[in-house]
């Protein structure tokens, strides 16, 4: 069994929808909702604690059936299944894709002739048994000395997955302070050692292939750092690694037992449920990080096994090629009403934009539909006073992505009460706005018949954030599929990386062979 790679828009579904498009492309949500009473409960979904709202999408339940026919044209069923699987869906590399076994509960998947849950159950429980030791003060710093605080030191999904949960679970985080340097900005890297005591401080270097530039430059300043207050046999107690290349953690002074593996089978972006989830662990314990592979797990269940009128990710993927490629939009937005998630919009944006950025099918042919959309969003309610003006009365149609959760982390309800309010409010008047009522100042108008889907959450827990985040996980492997391209490789970042080396070397160049813009770099040091 294989993916398809069936070009969408020669489909007979494909046609059938841009029929229908013609057909309700003018209609505006008042008429849709005036026209069905019960519109909100025919378009919802609700799935343990979250209840999605897809009802003020510019669609109907016919749109739905005739994705469900394009995904049935496209043998969406078998790819899903083949997603859980032995596979090779990240074809253009060699590589499978099977993110989805570091949190499932089977007891065999089965890759190349070898069963890969033992593996993955065994760097669970080391990972338990490390970061116990760690948080108890048990496993202590080379002077005697409990650990205090923690760095991750990574790029993309080595650093921006763990991060986002630990930011988005500090509500539940324990006495570590856990901080993260990414970029190769030498400020960046500097404002956090200021924050930090050499002999208290873990070191944590996540890199699949121990050669990301960004990261070793990094690591390497921070150990020349470390070894200002500390002798060389210190960093063995300071420093361990999540990687595949163990060869070069041991050479850089990695203790081999402190080497947490990293697999082929686990794209980047993707990983944060593996060994890379580390400082996750050590931030708000083991038991709340198996609560986050514990949501995600749920969801895994839920979208291989809900009919897609049902299913939360597979829904959300057609609301998305919906837009981008019959009304032709450009962007997305996603705002979440929660001042904990203020890092996931950035995680999403990588998600999404490196994933399904992609000009060329699956069988390497020039794509002449829209892949990818520019996803951005911010925190509500800040995001009301920020960008929402123009999505309420400029030219562009954007579609939205509200999420909220019905109860405070610190049962602060009046403030909650406030801050939902505003998310229904603004979700109604992007629908709605001001249509069908007279108004004599112009400037006053709003059109209304802006999109969005809302996402409302219980409470934010780890194992509904686990859930959140696998959500967009399925989403961004719908879309891939339906457009037939390769969500799973990122050929597109190696040529700067390239280039850069290239500036890198022409630096030490004489002036002459400098560009103008070189110089004055240079000259201005």
């Amino acid at each position: 069994m294989n993916f398809s790679r069936k070009n969408p828009i020669q489909t007979k579904a494909w046609q059938k929808l841009t029929a229908h498009f013609e057909q309700i492309k003018n209609v505006h949500l008042q008429e849709m909702f005036a026209n069905k009473i019960a519109r909100e409960q025919e378009l919802s979904v609700e799935f343990g604690d979250f209840f999605v709202d897809f009802s003020k999408n510019r669609w109907t339940s016919e749109t739905i059936q005739l994705f469900t026919e394009l995904a049935n044209e496209l043998h969406l069923r078998e790819s899903i299944s083949l997603y859980f699987k032995e596979n090779n869906l990240n074809f253009t590399e060699n590589r499978a894709v099977l993110h989805t076994a570091l949190r499932s509960d089977e007891k065999e998947i089965v890759l190349n002739g070898n069963n890969i849950i033992p593996e993955i159950k065994s760097v669970n429980e080391k990972i338990e048994t490390f970061t116990k030791a760690i948080i108890s003060g048990s496993q202590k710093g080379h002077t005697g000395k409990a650990f205090t605080d923690v760095v991750n030191i990574g790029i993309g999904g080595s650093s921006l997955g763990p991060k986002v949960v630990c930011n988005a679970l500090q509500h539940y985080k324990n006495h570590l302070n856990i901080h993260y340097v990414s970029n190769i900005d030498g400020d960046e890297l500097e404002e956090t050692l200021k924050k930090i005591i050499p002999e208290t401080t873990l070191f944590i270097i996540v890199s699949k292939s121990f050669t990301t530039a960004e990261t070793l430059q990094n690591a390497n300043s921070i150990k020349n750092w470390f070894l200002k207050y500390a002798p060389e046999t210190a960093v063995q107690k300071h420093f361990i690694a999540v990687s595949a290349n163990v060869e070069k953690v041991v050479d850089f002074g990695v203790d081999a037992s402190n080497i947490f593996p990293m697999w082929n089978w686990v794209g980047g972006r993707f990983s944060l449920w593996s060994a890379v989830g580390i400082s996750v662990a050590l931030s708000i314990g083991y038991e709340n990080f198996k609560a986050l592979l514990q949501g995600a797990r749920k969801i895994d269940a839920h979208f291989k096994t809900k009919d897609y009128k049902e299913n939360i990710p597979v829904l959300m993927a057609f609301t998305s090629i919906w837009y981008s490629n019959f009304f032709l939009t450009s962007q997305h937005a996603v705002i979440p009403y929660s001042y904990y998630l203020e890092d996931f919009v950035p995680y999403l944006k990588q998600g999404f934009m490196e994933s399904n950025g992609k000009s060329v099918d699956r069988n390497g042919k020039a794509i002449d539909y829209k892949t990818g959309t520019v996803l951005f969003g911010g925190v509500g309610s800040n995001a009301q006073h920020a960008f929402m003006q123009l999505f309420h009365q400029g030219t562009n149609l954007i579609s939205t992505e509200f999420i909220g959760f019905c109860n405070s982390l610190h049962g602060n309800s009046d403030h909650q009460d406030v801050l939902v309010a505003n998310m229904f409010a603004q979700a109604k008047a992007l629908a709605f706005g001001t249509y069908g009522k007279k108004t004599d100042n112009p400037y006053k108008e709003f059109k209304g018949n802006s999109p969005s889907t809302t996402i409302l959450i219980k409470k934010l827990t780890p194992e509904n954030l686990g859930s959140l985040l696998a959500i967009y996980e399925h989403k961004i492997f719908i879309e891939g599929l339906l457009l037939n391209i390769n969500s799973f490789d990122q050929f597109g970042v190696e040529l700067g990386k390239e280039l850069s080396r290239n500036y890198i070397e022409s630096l030490h160049e004489s002036a002459s062979k400098k560009s103008l813009l070189m110089q004055f770099y240079k000259n201005n040091q």
